[in-house]
C-alpha cells in the first residue's frame, strides 16, 4: 500500500521545503529552502533521519491531514496546537500517526513557520535537483486542499522523543558582520544602527522583511552611484529612504541598494520566526567572532540526535493505556526472593 498523507484542509501558504538548492546563483536563482533551517535539523533528529529530507512548511497556520498507513511524524519550528484523533500531542516531539487517523494542526502560538516531518520524508517531485518550493522562481506550488502527499519508505518505527529547541521564536539579538558595501556607511551611522530598537514590520515575505523603527533613516554615501552586486540571504539592504530590509531565502541574486552588513545564518532563523511587532536589536561582530559563533551553532545542530529525550506521556491522554505492561518487575512484599539465602 502506498504511504500517503491526504490534505483535508490547509493554510494559505504551506509548501514542501528542504535545505534548498545550490549551484544556481549564476543563473539568477538563490538557494531558497526552509525559512527556519534549524527546524529541519530538530525534526530530523527526532525521527533519526537526514535534515535534507523534504518537509511541509506551514506559514502561520497548519491544516488537517489523514494518514493512509502508519506514519511517523515530528513537529518543529513555530509552536502550533496539534491533535491526533482529538488527543493533544506535544510540539518539538515525534509521534506515531496511525493509519486512518487524523492530524490537526492549528494556528501558530509562537513564531511564524511550523514544520511537519514524516518518517522517510515527503516523496514529492524534484525541481533542479531538490524538492523545495521556490515560489518567486516558479518552482513548485503551494499545497492545496485535496492534495495527496506521497511519503518515502521508512525503515524505523521509533517515536516518542522530544528535543529542547533553540530559542528563536521571539526576536531578540541579531548578530551580523560587515559586508562588501559596509564601507559605504559612516562609522557613526553603523553605530546608530546597532543602538536602534527595531520592530518586525508586517511587510515581509520569503524574499525580504522590512525593519520598522523610529528616527531618521540610515543613508550611505554615494548611494545613487552603487552598481548592482551579488546579494545573499541575510544581507541588510538599505533602501533609498534609509529603511533596512533583511533579505530572506528567496531574495534576488543581485541588488543596487547598499548593504550595511550580513546576518549570521544561525540568527537569520530569528528574523524568519520573529512575530510582527517583536523587538529586534542588531549587534556587529568581527568576521572572526561571527565565524566562531556560526561554527558552534552548526556543531550543535549536527549533534542534536544525541540530545533527544524520551517523551513522558500523560497517562490520562493515552487511549491504549491497558495495552501497556504497567506492573512489570513487581515482587511480593511477603515473599521477597532476593531475601532468600
Amino acid at each position: 500500500m502506498n504511504r500517503t498523507l491526504i490534505v483535508r484542509s490547509i493554510g494559505p501558504a504551506a509548501a514542501i521545503q528542504d535545505s534548498g538548492r545550490t549551484g544556481f546563483m549564476s543563473a539568477g536563482l538563490t538557494r531558497g529552502g526552509a525559512s527556519d533551517p534549524a527546524a529541519l535539523h530538530e525534526g530530523a533528529a527526532l525521527l533519526g533521519q537526514m535534515p535534507s529530507c523534504a518537509v511541509l512548511e506551514m506559514a502561520g497556520i497548519g491544516g488537517v491531514f489523514e494518514a493512509t498507513s502508519d506514519i511517523r511524524i515530528a513537529l518543529s519550528g513555530a509552536v502550533m496546537d496539534a491533535t491526533i484523533d482529538g488527543a493533544t500531542v506535544q510540539w518539538n516531539a515525534s509521534h506515531l500517526l496511525p493509519a486512518c487517523s487524523v492530524l490537526k494542526i492549528g494556528a501558530a502560538r509562537r513564531g511564524n513557520f511550523g514544520y511537519l516531518h514524516v518518517g522517510g520524508g515527503f516523496a514529492t517531485p524534484s525541481y533542479l535537483g531538490t524538492q523545495g518550493c521556490h515560489m518567486s522562481a516558479g518552482l513548485g506550488r503551494l499545497i492545496a486542499k485535496g492534495d495527496i502527499l506521497p511519503v518515502g519508505s521508512d525503515a524505523s518505527t521509533d517515536t516518542g522523543f522530544y528535543v529542547v529547541p533553540e530559542q528563536r521564536l521571539d526576536g531578540g539579538k541579531i548578530r551580523f558582520v560587515r559586508s562588501m558595501q559596509s564601507d559605504k556607511f559612516e562609522g557613526r551611522t553603523i553605530t546608530r544602527f546597532t543602538k536602534t530598537d527595531f520592530r518586525r514590520d508586517p511587510r515581509g515575505n520569503r524574499q525580504g522583511i522590512r525593519m520598522d523603527f523610529d528616527g531618521e533613516g540610515f543613508q550611505s554615501g554615494g548611494q545613487l552611484n552603487i552598481v548592482s552586486e551579488v546579494t545573499i540571504a541575510g544581507d541588510i539592504q538599505i533602501t533609498g529612504d534609509g529603511t533596512p530590509f533583511v533579505l530572506m531565502h528567496e531574495c534576488q541574486t543581485t541588488g543596487g541598494y547598499p548593504r550595511l552588513g550580513t546576518i549570521l545564518p544561525c540568527d537569520l532563523n530569528k528574523v524568519s520566526q520573529a512575530p510582527i511587532g517583536s523587538s529586534l536589536k542588531f549587534e556587529l561582530l568581527t568576521f572572526k567572532e561571527g565565524a566562531a559563533i556560526q561554527a558552534r551553532s552548526s556543531a550543535v545542530l549536527s549533534g542534536l540526535r544525541k540530545s533527544i529525550k524520551p517523551l513522558i506521556r500523560d497517562v490520562t491522554t493515552i487511549q491504549d493505556l491497558l495495552s501497556y505492561q504497567l506492573i512489570s518487575g513487581a515482587i511480593s512484599a511477603k515473599n521477597a526472593p532476593l531475601d532468600e539465602g
